[in-house]
Protein backbone atom coordinates (compact mmCIF):
# COMPACT_ATOMS: atom_id res chain seq x y z
CA UNK A 1 0.00 0.00 0.00
CA UNK A 2 1.59 3.10 -1.05
CA UNK A 3 1.26 6.40 1.56
CA UNK A 4 -1.74 8.81 1.29
CA UNK A 5 -0.53 11.52 -1.16
CA UNK A 6 0.48 14.74 -0.07
CA UNK A 7 -2.10 16.42 -2.00
CA UNK A 8 -4.55 15.00 -4.31
CA UNK A 9 -3.85 17.13 -7.50
CA UNK A 10 -0.77 18.71 -7.49
CA UNK A 11 -0.78 22.27 -10.00
CA UNK A 12 2.16 23.35 -11.55
CA UNK A 13 2.14 26.99 -12.68
CA UNK A 14 0.23 29.94 -10.79
CA UNK A 15 -0.79 32.10 -14.23
CA UNK A 16 -4.41 32.22 -14.82
CA UNK A 17 -5.38 28.59 -15.89
CA UNK A 18 -3.44 27.00 -13.04
CA UNK A 19 -4.74 29.31 -10.43
CA UNK A 20 -9.00 28.85 -11.96
CA UNK A 21 -7.97 25.22 -11.91
CA UNK A 22 -7.31 25.21 -8.01
CA UNK A 23 -10.27 27.21 -7.32
CA UNK A 24 -12.48 24.42 -9.44
CA UNK A 25 -10.96 21.61 -7.95
CA UNK A 26 -10.69 23.29 -3.89
CA UNK A 27 -14.52 24.08 -4.53
CA UNK A 28 -15.34 20.42 -5.17
CA UNK A 29 -13.39 19.20 -2.02
CA UNK A 30 -10.39 17.41 -3.88
CA UNK A 31 -6.52 18.67 -1.84
CA UNK A 32 -4.83 20.76 -3.97
CA UNK A 33 -1.42 22.52 -3.72
CA UNK A 34 -0.09 24.97 -6.48
CA UNK A 35 3.67 25.31 -6.92
CA UNK A 36 5.40 28.06 -9.23
CA UNK A 37 9.01 28.63 -9.70
CA UNK A 38 8.28 32.46 -9.73
CA UNK A 39 9.21 34.56 -6.50
CA UNK A 40 6.65 36.67 -6.58
CA UNK A 41 3.37 36.96 -9.11
CA UNK A 42 3.64 39.03 -12.03
CA UNK A 43 3.78 42.26 -12.11
CA UNK A 44 3.31 42.98 -15.90
CA UNK A 45 0.20 43.79 -17.57
CA UNK A 46 0.88 40.93 -20.19
CA UNK A 47 -2.74 39.83 -21.48
CA UNK A 48 -4.83 42.40 -21.42
CA UNK A 49 -8.65 41.34 -21.71
CA UNK A 50 -11.64 38.96 -20.77
CA UNK A 51 -13.87 37.93 -23.77
CA UNK A 52 -17.74 37.00 -22.86
CA UNK A 53 -17.51 33.63 -22.61
CA UNK A 54 -14.76 33.97 -19.62
CA UNK A 55 -16.70 36.52 -18.00
CA UNK A 56 -19.73 33.80 -17.94
CA UNK A 57 -17.79 31.06 -16.73
CA UNK A 58 -16.71 33.66 -13.65
CA UNK A 59 -20.26 34.62 -13.28
CA UNK A 60 -21.36 30.56 -13.13
CA UNK A 61 -19.09 30.65 -9.57
CA UNK A 62 -20.14 34.01 -8.64
CA UNK A 63 -17.13 35.78 -9.30
CA UNK A 64 -18.40 38.18 -12.51
CA UNK A 65 -18.62 41.31 -10.62
CA UNK A 66 -15.07 41.37 -8.29
CA UNK A 67 -13.75 41.11 -12.38
CA UNK A 68 -15.61 43.82 -13.74
CA UNK A 69 -15.51 46.08 -10.81
CA UNK A 70 -11.21 46.70 -11.50
CA UNK A 71 -11.43 46.86 -15.23
CA UNK A 72 -13.57 48.66 -18.21
CA UNK A 73 -15.66 47.02 -20.73
CA UNK A 74 -15.25 47.82 -24.10
CA UNK A 75 -17.99 46.85 -26.66
CA UNK A 76 -15.79 44.40 -29.16
CA UNK A 77 -12.12 43.59 -29.86
CA UNK A 78 -10.29 43.38 -33.21
CA UNK A 79 -10.02 40.85 -35.10
CA UNK A 80 -6.83 41.84 -36.70
CA UNK A 81 -5.09 44.99 -36.25
CA UNK A 82 -5.07 46.49 -39.75
CA UNK A 83 -8.69 46.17 -39.70
CA UNK A 84 -10.77 49.72 -39.20
CA UNK A 85 -13.82 48.04 -37.55
CA UNK A 86 -13.60 46.07 -34.26
CA UNK A 87 -15.82 43.11 -33.49
CA UNK A 88 -19.15 43.91 -32.11
CA UNK A 89 -19.65 41.85 -29.11
CA UNK A 90 -22.91 43.73 -28.23
CA UNK A 91 -24.94 41.51 -30.48
CA UNK A 92 -24.19 38.18 -28.82
CA UNK A 93 -26.75 36.00 -27.02
CA UNK A 94 -25.03 36.95 -22.94
CA UNK A 95 -25.57 38.76 -20.29
CA UNK A 96 -21.86 39.82 -20.73
CA UNK A 97 -22.14 41.00 -24.35
CA UNK A 98 -18.07 43.08 -24.11
CA UNK A 99 -14.73 42.35 -23.61
CA UNK A 100 -13.19 42.91 -20.10
CA UNK A 101 -9.67 45.19 -20.31
CA UNK A 102 -8.39 44.07 -17.24
CA UNK A 103 -4.41 43.31 -17.14
CA UNK A 104 -3.12 39.91 -16.53
CA UNK A 105 -1.24 40.54 -13.49
CA UNK A 106 -4.72 41.79 -11.68
CA UNK A 107 -6.72 38.61 -13.24
CA UNK A 108 -4.28 36.32 -11.46
CA UNK A 109 -4.16 38.79 -8.32
CA UNK A 110 -7.96 37.76 -7.79
CA UNK A 111 -8.11 34.55 -8.98
CA UNK A 112 -4.88 33.86 -6.14
CA UNK A 113 -7.58 35.37 -3.59
CA UNK A 114 -10.23 33.09 -4.17
CA UNK A 115 -7.79 30.40 -4.40
CA UNK A 116 -6.63 31.65 -1.18
CA UNK A 117 -10.03 31.73 0.59
CA UNK A 118 -10.74 28.02 -0.57
CA UNK A 119 -7.61 27.32 1.41
CA UNK A 120 -5.31 26.30 -1.38
CA UNK A 121 -1.78 26.76 -0.67
CA UNK A 122 0.20 28.56 -3.24
CA UNK A 123 3.83 28.16 -3.06
CA UNK A 124 6.18 30.40 -4.61
CA UNK A 125 9.84 30.02 -5.55
CA UNK A 126 8.78 26.22 -5.68
CA UNK A 127 9.81 24.76 -9.06
CA UNK A 128 8.89 21.43 -10.24
CA UNK A 129 12.06 19.99 -11.70
CA UNK A 130 10.85 16.31 -12.24
CA UNK A 131 8.03 14.14 -12.56
CA UNK A 132 7.51 10.71 -12.28
CA UNK A 133 3.97 8.49 -12.64
CA UNK A 134 2.77 5.56 -11.92
CA UNK A 135 -0.25 3.49 -11.90
CA UNK A 136 -1.41 4.94 -8.63
CA UNK A 137 0.06 8.41 -9.06
CA UNK A 138 2.64 11.18 -9.56
CA UNK A 139 5.99 12.05 -7.67
CA UNK A 140 7.24 15.71 -8.17
CA UNK A 141 11.00 16.87 -7.00
CA UNK A 142 10.42 20.65 -6.75
CA UNK A 143 13.07 22.58 -5.67
CA UNK A 144 12.42 25.72 -2.92
CA UNK A 145 14.03 28.04 -0.86
CA UNK A 146 14.69 25.31 1.94
CA UNK A 147 15.70 22.93 -1.11
CA UNK A 148 14.50 20.04 -3.04
CA UNK A 149 11.41 17.83 -1.69
CA UNK A 150 9.48 15.31 -3.65
CA UNK A 151 5.65 15.36 -3.65
CA UNK A 152 3.20 13.00 -4.43
CA UNK A 153 -0.06 13.29 -5.64
CA UNK A 154 -2.76 11.24 -7.54
CA UNK A 155 -2.27 13.80 -10.52
CA UNK A 156 -0.45 16.29 -11.73
CA UNK A 157 -1.41 18.99 -14.01
CA UNK A 158 1.09 21.71 -16.34
CA UNK A 159 -0.14 25.15 -16.20
CA UNK A 160 3.48 26.06 -16.71
CA UNK A 161 3.45 27.78 -20.22
CA UNK A 162 4.76 27.49 -23.29
CA UNK A 163 8.09 25.93 -22.10
CA UNK A 164 5.97 23.48 -19.59
CA UNK A 165 8.69 21.24 -17.94
CA UNK A 166 5.77 18.86 -17.07
CA UNK A 167 4.71 18.89 -20.65
CA UNK A 168 8.49 17.78 -21.45
CA UNK A 169 8.20 15.05 -18.03
CA UNK A 170 5.57 13.26 -19.60
CA UNK A 171 6.79 13.46 -23.05
CA UNK A 172 4.34 14.78 -24.73
CA UNK A 173 4.85 16.38 -27.88
CA UNK A 174 4.44 20.19 -29.19
CA UNK A 175 3.91 20.17 -32.89
CA UNK A 176 3.46 23.71 -34.86
CA UNK A 177 5.00 26.37 -36.63
CA UNK A 178 8.39 28.12 -35.61
CA UNK A 179 8.24 32.06 -34.78
CA UNK A 180 8.91 33.54 -38.53
CA UNK A 181 7.58 37.39 -37.32
CA UNK A 182 7.29 39.36 -34.15
CA UNK A 183 5.50 42.65 -32.79
CA UNK A 184 6.46 44.87 -29.77
CA UNK A 185 4.31 45.63 -26.72
CA UNK A 186 4.61 48.45 -24.09
CA UNK A 187 2.96 50.03 -21.54
CA UNK A 188 3.61 53.34 -21.01
CA UNK A 189 2.94 55.81 -17.96
CA UNK A 190 2.90 58.71 -20.37
CA UNK A 191 0.87 59.19 -23.99
CA UNK A 192 -0.42 62.05 -26.15
CA UNK A 193 -3.71 60.74 -26.33
CA UNK A 194 -4.37 63.06 -29.36
CA UNK A 195 -2.89 61.03 -31.19
CA UNK A 196 -4.20 57.63 -30.24
CA UNK A 197 -7.19 57.40 -32.88
CA UNK A 198 -3.93 58.65 -35.90
CA UNK A 199 -2.20 55.53 -34.23
CA UNK A 200 -5.09 52.68 -34.27
CA UNK A 201 -6.08 53.88 -38.46
CA UNK A 202 -2.48 53.07 -38.86
CA UNK A 203 -2.52 49.56 -37.21
CA UNK A 204 -1.81 50.37 -34.29
CA UNK A 205 -3.43 48.43 -31.32
CA UNK A 206 -4.17 51.34 -28.43
CA UNK A 207 -5.68 50.74 -25.27
CA UNK A 208 -6.07 52.84 -22.06
CA UNK A 209 -5.13 50.37 -18.96
CA UNK A 210 -5.73 51.38 -15.11
CA UNK A 211 -3.38 53.30 -13.23
CA UNK A 212 -3.42 55.46 -15.98
CA UNK A 213 -1.38 53.19 -18.00
CA UNK A 214 -1.75 52.80 -22.11
CA UNK A 215 -0.72 50.20 -23.87
CA UNK A 216 0.62 49.97 -27.40
CA UNK A 217 1.61 46.72 -29.97
CA UNK A 218 3.44 47.85 -32.95
CA UNK A 219 4.17 45.72 -36.09
CA UNK A 220 7.42 47.38 -37.96
CA UNK A 221 7.84 46.49 -41.30
CA UNK A 222 11.50 47.16 -41.00
CA UNK A 223 11.65 45.09 -37.54
CA UNK A 224 9.09 42.25 -38.39
CA UNK A 225 12.15 39.31 -38.17
CA UNK A 226 13.97 40.74 -35.14
CA UNK A 227 14.04 37.55 -32.91
CA UNK A 228 11.10 37.28 -29.95
CA UNK A 229 14.70 37.29 -27.91
CA UNK A 230 16.24 40.96 -28.25
CA UNK A 231 15.11 43.17 -25.98
CA UNK A 232 12.71 45.97 -26.58
CA UNK A 233 14.64 49.75 -25.63
CA UNK A 234 12.19 52.78 -25.70
CA UNK A 235 13.86 54.50 -28.50
CA UNK A 236 13.70 51.59 -30.84
CA UNK A 237 9.79 51.59 -29.74
CA UNK A 238 9.47 55.23 -30.34
CA UNK A 239 11.12 54.98 -33.76
CA UNK A 240 8.58 52.07 -34.70
CA UNK A 241 5.47 54.14 -34.16
CA UNK A 242 6.59 57.39 -35.94
CA UNK A 243 7.72 54.71 -38.67
CA UNK A 244 4.02 52.96 -38.69
CA UNK A 245 2.08 56.66 -37.99
CA UNK A 246 4.22 59.48 -38.21
CA UNK A 247 3.95 60.04 -34.32
CA UNK A 248 5.75 58.37 -31.45
CA UNK A 249 2.35 59.23 -29.93
CA UNK A 250 4.43 60.78 -26.89
CA UNK A 251 5.31 57.80 -25.19
CA UNK A 252 7.07 58.07 -22.19
CA UNK A 253 7.99 56.27 -18.87
CA UNK A 254 7.81 52.40 -20.11
CA UNK A 255 6.01 50.16 -17.00
CA UNK A 256 6.80 47.02 -19.63
CA UNK A 257 8.37 46.61 -23.06
CA UNK A 258 8.03 43.63 -24.81
CA UNK A 259 8.93 41.33 -28.07
CA UNK A 260 6.38 38.17 -28.91
CA UNK A 261 6.58 36.29 -31.95
CA UNK A 262 3.52 33.87 -33.79
CA UNK A 263 5.35 31.22 -32.94
CA UNK A 264 1.91 28.27 -33.22
CA UNK A 265 2.12 24.67 -31.29
CA UNK A 266 0.02 22.59 -29.82
CA UNK A 267 0.33 19.80 -27.47
CA UNK A 268 -0.25 15.96 -29.22
CA UNK A 269 -2.14 14.94 -26.25
CA UNK A 270 -3.90 17.03 -23.15
CA UNK A 271 -3.63 14.45 -21.04
CA UNK A 272 -1.11 11.22 -20.34
CA UNK A 273 -1.83 9.04 -17.94
CA UNK A 274 -2.19 11.05 -14.23
CA UNK A 275 -0.29 14.24 -16.26
CA UNK A 276 -2.21 16.81 -17.97
CA UNK A 277 -2.32 19.90 -19.00
CA UNK A 278 -3.95 23.02 -19.92
CA UNK A 279 -3.59 26.57 -20.49
CA UNK A 280 -0.28 27.56 -22.76
CA UNK A 281 1.18 24.75 -21.80
CA UNK A 282 -0.92 23.18 -24.22
CA UNK A 283 -1.44 25.23 -26.79
CA UNK A 284 0.47 29.12 -27.71
CA UNK A 285 0.20 31.51 -30.56
CA UNK A 286 0.08 34.96 -32.00
CA UNK A 287 -1.61 37.06 -29.34
CA UNK A 288 -3.90 38.44 -32.12
CA UNK A 289 -7.77 38.56 -30.83
CA UNK A 290 -6.36 38.12 -27.06
CA UNK A 291 -7.46 34.65 -27.00
CA UNK A 292 -4.87 32.86 -25.29
CA UNK A 293 -5.64 33.84 -21.67
CA UNK A 294 -9.20 33.21 -22.60
CA UNK A 295 -9.02 29.57 -24.34
CA UNK A 296 -6.57 28.80 -20.49
CA UNK A 297 -9.49 29.80 -18.23
CA UNK A 298 -12.06 27.43 -20.64
CA UNK A 299 -9.69 24.58 -20.25
CA UNK A 300 -9.65 25.08 -16.53
CA UNK A 301 -13.07 25.29 -16.44
CA UNK A 302 -13.73 21.97 -18.48
CA UNK A 303 -10.77 19.86 -16.62
CA UNK A 304 -11.85 20.63 -13.05
CA UNK A 305 -15.28 19.22 -12.67
CA UNK A 306 -13.84 16.24 -14.29
CA UNK A 307 -10.59 16.08 -12.38
CA UNK A 308 -12.81 16.50 -9.28
CA UNK A 309 -15.00 13.50 -10.40
CA UNK A 310 -11.89 10.66 -10.76
CA UNK A 311 -10.31 11.38 -7.42
CA UNK A 312 -13.64 11.78 -5.30
CA UNK A 313 -14.52 8.26 -7.45
CA UNK A 314 -18.12 9.33 -8.91
CA UNK A 315 -16.38 9.83 -13.01
CA UNK A 316 -17.96 7.73 -15.00
CA UNK A 317 -15.53 5.27 -17.26
CA UNK A 318 -13.90 7.86 -19.95
CA UNK A 319 -15.25 10.78 -18.58
CA UNK A 320 -11.68 12.48 -17.62
CA UNK A 321 -10.71 11.93 -20.87
CA UNK A 322 -13.48 13.80 -22.65
CA UNK A 323 -11.27 16.52 -21.11
CA UNK A 324 -8.38 15.77 -24.20
CA UNK A 325 -11.24 14.96 -26.42
CA UNK A 326 -13.65 18.13 -26.11
CA UNK A 327 -10.59 21.10 -25.52
CA UNK A 328 -7.94 19.59 -27.78
CA UNK A 329 -10.00 20.11 -30.82
CA UNK A 330 -10.84 24.06 -29.54
CA UNK A 331 -7.19 24.36 -29.27
CA UNK A 332 -6.63 23.44 -32.73
CA UNK A 333 -9.52 25.42 -33.99
CA UNK A 334 -8.23 28.58 -31.61
CA UNK A 335 -4.39 28.12 -33.53
CA UNK A 336 -6.06 27.71 -36.84
CA UNK A 337 -7.64 30.79 -36.68
CA UNK A 338 -4.87 32.93 -34.77
CA UNK A 339 -2.85 31.75 -38.02
CA UNK A 340 -5.42 33.25 -40.44
CA UNK A 341 -5.47 36.36 -38.10
CA UNK A 342 -1.89 36.45 -37.80
CA UNK A 343 -1.76 36.42 -41.84
CA UNK A 344 -3.99 39.54 -41.93
CA UNK A 345 -1.55 41.41 -39.80
CA UNK A 346 1.93 40.22 -41.84
CA UNK A 347 0.72 40.79 -45.48
CA UNK A 348 -0.19 44.46 -45.08
CA UNK A 349 3.63 44.93 -43.82
CA UNK A 350 5.13 42.85 -46.51
CA UNK A 351 6.19 44.66 -49.62
CA UNK A 352 5.53 41.83 -52.09
CA UNK A 353 1.64 42.38 -50.88
CA UNK A 354 1.41 45.54 -49.68
CA UNK A 355 -1.28 47.21 -52.28
CA UNK A 356 -2.86 43.75 -52.42
CA UNK A 357 -3.00 43.05 -48.29
CA UNK A 358 -4.74 46.53 -48.69
CA UNK A 359 -7.87 45.98 -50.31
CA UNK A 360 -8.04 43.07 -48.72
CA UNK A 361 -8.64 44.24 -45.51
CA UNK A 362 -11.06 46.72 -47.00
CA UNK A 363 -13.01 43.44 -47.91
CA UNK A 364 -12.81 42.10 -44.46
CA UNK A 365 -13.89 45.75 -42.79
CA UNK A 366 -16.62 45.60 -45.70
CA UNK A 367 -17.90 41.94 -44.50
CA UNK A 368 -17.44 42.84 -40.90
CA UNK A 369 -20.18 45.15 -41.37
CA UNK A 370 -22.90 42.55 -42.11
CA UNK A 371 -24.34 41.18 -39.24
CA UNK A 372 -24.22 37.43 -39.81
CA UNK A 373 -20.44 37.95 -40.79
CA UNK A 374 -19.49 39.96 -37.51
CA UNK A 375 -21.86 37.62 -35.10
CA UNK A 376 -20.15 34.34 -36.93
CA UNK A 377 -16.39 35.61 -36.02
CA UNK A 378 -17.60 37.29 -32.60
CA UNK A 379 -18.97 34.48 -31.20
CA UNK A 380 -15.82 32.34 -32.18
CA UNK A 381 -13.62 34.59 -30.74
CA UNK A 382 -15.57 35.25 -27.78
CA UNK A 383 -15.63 31.03 -27.37
CA UNK A 384 -19.72 31.53 -26.74
CA UNK A 385 -19.95 29.41 -30.43
CA UNK A 386 -17.86 26.19 -28.67
CA UNK A 387 -20.27 23.29 -28.83
CA UNK A 388 -18.49 19.99 -27.72
CA UNK A 389 -20.05 16.76 -30.01
CA UNK A 390 -22.32 14.45 -28.27
CA UNK A 391 -21.72 11.68 -30.55
CA UNK A 392 -25.60 11.40 -31.01
CA UNK A 393 -27.00 12.23 -34.02
CA UNK A 394 -30.54 12.67 -32.38
CA UNK A 395 -29.67 14.40 -29.13
CA UNK A 396 -31.88 17.33 -28.91
CA UNK A 397 -29.67 20.37 -30.27
CA UNK A 398 -28.54 21.99 -27.30
CA UNK A 399 -26.69 19.26 -25.62
CA UNK A 400 -22.84 19.99 -25.93
CA UNK A 401 -23.53 23.41 -26.31
CA UNK A 402 -23.77 26.16 -23.13
CA UNK A 403 -26.87 26.63 -21.51
CA UNK A 404 -28.75 30.19 -21.85
CA UNK A 405 -28.67 32.04 -18.40
CA UNK A 406 -31.77 32.18 -18.88
CA UNK A 407 -34.75 33.65 -16.06
CA UNK A 408 -36.82 31.31 -14.23
CA UNK A 409 -38.55 31.78 -11.63
CA UNK A 410 -39.41 28.55 -8.53
CA UNK A 411 -41.29 28.36 -5.56
CA UNK A 412 -38.11 29.98 -3.60
CA UNK A 413 -38.33 33.28 -6.33
CA UNK A 414 -36.89 34.70 -9.18
CA UNK A 415 -33.24 33.45 -10.42
CA UNK A 416 -30.73 33.22 -13.25
CA UNK A 417 -29.56 29.34 -14.33
CA UNK A 418 -26.18 30.58 -13.38
CA UNK A 419 -27.22 31.14 -9.78
CA UNK A 420 -27.70 27.54 -9.31
CA UNK A 421 -24.49 26.71 -10.56
CA UNK A 422 -22.01 28.88 -8.10
CA UNK A 423 -20.84 25.50 -6.22
CA UNK A 424 -19.80 23.14 -9.24
CA UNK A 425 -22.43 20.47 -9.63
CA UNK A 426 -24.84 19.93 -12.20
CA UNK A 427 -27.75 21.15 -12.26
CA UNK A 428 -31.15 19.16 -13.40
CA UNK A 429 -33.59 21.54 -14.70
CA UNK A 430 -37.16 20.80 -15.44
CA UNK A 431 -39.08 23.34 -17.78
CA UNK A 432 -42.33 21.74 -17.75
CA UNK A 433 -43.12 21.76 -13.82
CA UNK A 434 -42.28 17.91 -13.12
CA UNK A 435 -39.51 16.12 -11.46
CA UNK A 436 -38.48 15.85 -8.14
CA UNK A 437 -37.58 18.77 -6.54
CA UNK A 438 -38.75 19.47 -3.18
CA UNK A 439 -41.91 21.98 -2.36
CA UNK A 440 -39.01 24.43 -3.22
CA UNK A 441 -38.03 23.48 -6.37
CA UNK A 442 -34.68 22.44 -5.61
CA UNK A 443 -33.33 19.47 -4.18
CA UNK A 444 -29.63 18.62 -4.30
CA UNK A 445 -28.49 14.87 -3.68
CA UNK A 446 -24.30 14.42 -4.65
CA UNK A 447 -22.83 16.24 -7.67
CA UNK A 448 -26.36 17.00 -8.69
CA UNK A 449 -29.46 19.52 -7.98
CA UNK A 450 -32.42 19.41 -9.24
CA UNK A 451 -34.64 22.73 -9.66
CA UNK A 452 -37.70 22.75 -10.95
CA UNK A 453 -39.15 25.94 -12.93
CA UNK A 454 -42.49 26.97 -12.65
CA UNK A 455 -41.65 29.55 -15.24
CA UNK A 456 -39.22 30.30 -17.22
CA UNK A 457 -37.54 33.13 -20.33
CA UNK A 458 -38.40 31.41 -23.26
CA UNK A 459 -35.24 30.94 -25.70
CA UNK A 460 -34.74 29.38 -29.07
CA UNK A 461 -32.01 27.10 -28.13
CA UNK A 462 -34.59 25.56 -25.84
CA UNK A 463 -36.28 24.23 -28.89
CA UNK A 464 -39.17 22.51 -26.83
CA UNK A 465 -37.12 21.04 -24.38
CA UNK A 466 -38.89 19.80 -20.99
CA UNK A 467 -35.67 18.78 -19.11
CA UNK A 468 -31.97 19.71 -19.01
CA UNK A 469 -29.48 18.59 -17.49
CA UNK A 470 -26.23 21.20 -17.02
CA UNK A 471 -22.76 20.30 -16.63
CA UNK A 472 -20.84 22.15 -13.51
CA UNK A 473 -19.27 24.27 -16.46
CA UNK A 474 -22.30 25.50 -18.05
CA UNK A 475 -22.50 23.17 -21.34
CA UNK A 476 -25.55 21.19 -21.94
CA UNK A 477 -24.84 17.35 -21.20
CA UNK A 478 -28.45 15.95 -21.71
CA UNK A 479 -31.35 17.56 -23.21
CA UNK A 480 -34.84 16.31 -24.08
CA UNK A 481 -38.60 17.09 -25.37
CA UNK A 482 -39.79 14.02 -24.44
CA UNK A 483 -42.81 14.77 -22.27
CA UNK A 484 -44.07 11.14 -20.68
CA UNK A 485 -43.12 10.68 -17.10
CA UNK A 486 -41.89 7.20 -17.50
CA UNK A 487 -39.96 7.30 -21.01
CA UNK A 488 -38.30 10.37 -19.53
CA UNK A 489 -37.50 9.00 -16.61
CA UNK A 490 -35.66 6.11 -18.24
CA UNK A 491 -33.37 8.74 -20.55
CA UNK A 492 -32.52 10.54 -17.41
CA UNK A 493 -31.29 7.99 -15.74
CA UNK A 494 -28.87 6.88 -18.81
CA UNK A 495 -27.73 10.41 -18.96
CA UNK A 496 -27.19 10.35 -15.23
CA UNK A 497 -25.29 7.71 -15.69
CA UNK A 498 -23.36 8.41 -18.10
CA UNK A 499 -22.52 12.05 -16.66
CA UNK A 500 -22.16 10.86 -13.06
CA UNK A 501 -22.15 7.56 -12.02
CA UNK A 502 -22.93 8.47 -8.60
CA UNK A 503 -26.43 6.72 -8.19
CA UNK A 504 -25.63 4.54 -4.97
CA UNK A 505 -22.43 6.13 -3.53
CA UNK A 506 -22.48 7.01 0.25
CA UNK A 507 -21.86 10.53 0.44
CA UNK A 508 -20.71 10.80 -3.58
CA UNK A 509 -20.81 14.11 -5.16
CA UNK A 510 -18.17 17.31 -5.36
CA UNK A 511 -17.80 18.72 -2.04
CA UNK A 512 -17.29 16.37 1.07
Amino acid sequence: MRARPDTEVLVVGAGPAGLLLACELALAGVRTAVVDKRLRAHRESRALNLHPRSLELLDLRGLADRFLAAGRTVPGWQFAAPLKRPLDFTVLDTRHPYALLLAQSRTEELLARRAEELGVPIRRGHEAVALRQDPDGVEADVDGPDGRVTLRAAYAVGCDGGRSAVRQAAGIGFPGTDESMTAVVGDFATADHDDNERARRHGVLVARLEAGLTRYVVMDPLRLRVPSTEPVTLEEFRTSLRRACGTDCGVGRPRWLSRFGNTTRLAETYRRGRILLAGDAAHIHFPVGAQGLNTGLQDAMNLGWKLAAAVRGWAPPGLLDTYHGERHAVGRAVTTLTRAQTLLVELPLTPAYGESATLLCELFDALLGIGDANRHLAGRLSALDTVYPSGDPAAHPLTGARMPDIALTTGQGAWYVHDFLRDGRFVLLHLDGEGDGDGHGHRTAGPVRTVRAAQYEEHPALDGATEVLIRPDGHVAWATRTTGSRPRAAERARALAAWTDASGRDGAGPHP
